[in-house]
């Protein structure tokens, strides 16, 4: 489980940016602000130790009575959106409840972030969009079967179709997390975090943005 730190967002779009010796940088635009700590989780009461952060603002009117209740109590305008971020006891122990949270606080260029979100959803597709099937031949004597995904049967045993097999179906709309993708620049005043490469999801789609955990970390020596 990814522990380090994380922001929740919303990806903008995307864009190419000019490192000074001319490099061209293909970056996505998240805006990664302002998030706002609601709460904390912790071990003794909870069984867990988190963060509850809220990112963006909500009218009152589509909330629920306890939803405004929480958030009157906390003496702020409502969230539209709220995460728990698992962290270790000792970081969720420096935060206070109500604190903005600045990006550059926790993420600086050159470091590598995990970014997770909603994929488009694409509809009921066949195996060739679906699974990159090359599908069947098109010559002479085929029949109905150039876009099909070929067969799926067994013999007698088991004489039935097993589970698993990639099939037509569902495409899309599902959580995906790209790993490692390098933070080019941080703009601290507007809360935008440039990231190099792409991440899940359409323009104004929630992400969450995290510290990279399979990030290759150099030695001491």
């Amino acid at each position: 489980m990814n522990q380090n730190f994380g922001l929740i967002g919303k990806k903008l779009g995307n864009m190419q940016v000019f490192d000074t010796d001319g490099t061209v940088r293909r970056v996505t635009v998240v805006q990664v602000g302002p998030c706002v700590v609601l709460g904390k989780r912790n071990q003794a009461e909870h069984g867990y130790s988190a963060l509850l952060l809220g990112f963006g603002e909500q009218m009152e009117k589509r909330l629920t009575k306890p939803q405004l209740g929480f958030f009157k109590k906390l003496d702020r305008k409502p969230s539209r959106t709220q995460r728990e971020f698992r962290l270790p006891a000792d970081v969720v122990a420096k935060f206070e409840i109500g604190q903005v949270i600045k990006p550059s606080e926790y993420f600086q260029a050159g470091e590598k972030v995990d970014v997770s979100g909603t994929t488009r959803g694409r509809g009921f597709t066949g195996v060739m969009r679906r699974w990159n099937f090359s599908g069947s031949k098109d010559s002479h004597g085929t029949h109905e079967t150039r876009r099909g995904g070929g067969s799926v049967g067994t013999n007698m045993t088991p004489g039935r179709t097993l589970p698993n097999l990639k099939m037509a179906g569902q495409y899309g709309n599902e959580r995906v997390t790209t790993l490692n993708l390098p933070v080019v620049r941080v703009l601290d005043d507007e809360q935008i975090l440039l990231i190099e490469g792409a991440v899940p999801g359409p323009k104004s789609g929630l992400v969450t943005v995290r510290g990279a955990v399979k990030a290759r970390r150099r030695s001491a020596a």
